[in-house]
């Protein structure tokens, strides 16, 4: 799928609090009306069709982040990182908020530019099998030939995790993801490496014959993907990370000693926009980030990932809220 790599959405927002003394980010998003955001496509996360319609978790984050700095007169525009030219944006300042891991971070000069915020989700590597398959554990799969794409990050996991297990298998490398996924369906290789939203499209493809598939619960490895933002403007980066973190904390559930839901964390930050009230006003709009994850990632959407490392901690998964009362 491709789409011009730069989208421009009107929005219906919001508003999150009055005026404030802000820093140079937060005043050329006021004076503009326009957040822009960035991020590289993945399934689920930020997907861009053709005809320039677009959707996902992070398209979601956006617009939370640009009803809170916005209001209700306000836009946002999405960069999708698919080359060196939109890059070499990113680098020179275009975007506000920008949705990548450590290594791309690394890989594209932006380590000295950006401070890193929070985790908006947990990215993992893993392999999937044929749902007929025996195979229940990645162990199963020793000497078992695995198919994965030549360079990516499974390659290296793959090799890695079996490396640190004392176990081995036989590598079927593609430079070509059409074939890789060919010769998986046809039974070339037992098992499918790749990011866990790539072999969630893969498994619920049409293109896999109606042959069911599914991934198997060890993990290679797994990164998070970071909402970042410029290092000139601490202030902008304090507000996209007490949005996300306010949005996850919406999902915490209430006992009779802990209280759930936005008001066991209550934040005002005048300084920053974020008066009384703006939280449960965001949740009301956006939804929690539980709701959010479903519908674009979970069971209401096409790949049916469970929540796994995107979960809190009571629910073993890797997301800690900022405090616990």
């Amino acid at each position: 799928m491709r789409a011009s790599a730069s989208l421009v959405l009107s929005l219906l927002l919001i508003c999150a609090g009055g005026p404030a003394v802000a820093g140079p980010t937060l005043d050329r998003i006021r004076a503009e009306k326009v957040l822009r955001c960035g991020g590289v496509e993945r399934p689920g996360l930020v997907e861009i069709e053709p005809e320039g319609k677009a959707h996902g978790l992070e398209l979601d984050l956006c617009r939370a982040l640009a009803s809170v700095v916005l209001g209700s007169n306000g836009r946002l525009e999405f960069t999708r990182y698919d080359s060196e030219k939109a890059f070499a944006a990113a680098r020179a300042g275009h975007d506000d908020v920008m949705f990548l891991t450590g290594r791309e971070l690394v890989e594209n000069g932006l380590t000295g530019q950006v401070i890193p915020g929070p985790a908006i989700f947990v990215e993992r590597t893993a392999v999937a099998v044929p749902e007929a398959s025996s195979v229940r554990h990645l162990e199963e799969l020793a000497d078992k030939p695995i198919c994965f794409s030549l360079g990516g990050h499974a390659e290296f996991h793959l090799h890695g995790w079996f490396a640190a297990s004392k176990l081995g298998f036989t590598p079927m490398g593609f430079r070509e993801d059409v074939e890789m996924n060919d010769a998986f369906k046809v039974g070339y290789c037992q098992g499918l490496a790749g990011e866990s939203t790539a072999l969630a499209e893969t498994v619920h493809s049409a293109d896999m014959g109606g042959k069911a598939s599914r991934l198997l619960p060890e993990s290679l490895a797994a990164f998070p993907i970071l909402a970042t933002s410029g290092t000139q403007d601490g202030e902008f980066a304090a507000l996209v990370a007490w949005t996300v973190e306010t949005l996850k904390r919406a999902d915490a559930p209430e006992s009779y000693w802990v209280r759930g839901g936005v008001e066991s964390m209550p934040i005002e930050a005048p300084a920053l926009g974020l008066q009384k009230g703006w939280q449960k006003r965001l949740v009301d709009l956006v939804g929690t980030y539980a709701q959010m994850f479903d519908r674009n990632l979970g069971a209401q959407s096409e790949l049916k990932l469970e929540r796994g490392l995107n979960g809190g901690v009571g629910e073993q998964g890797a997301f800690a809220p900022p405090y616990v009362e």
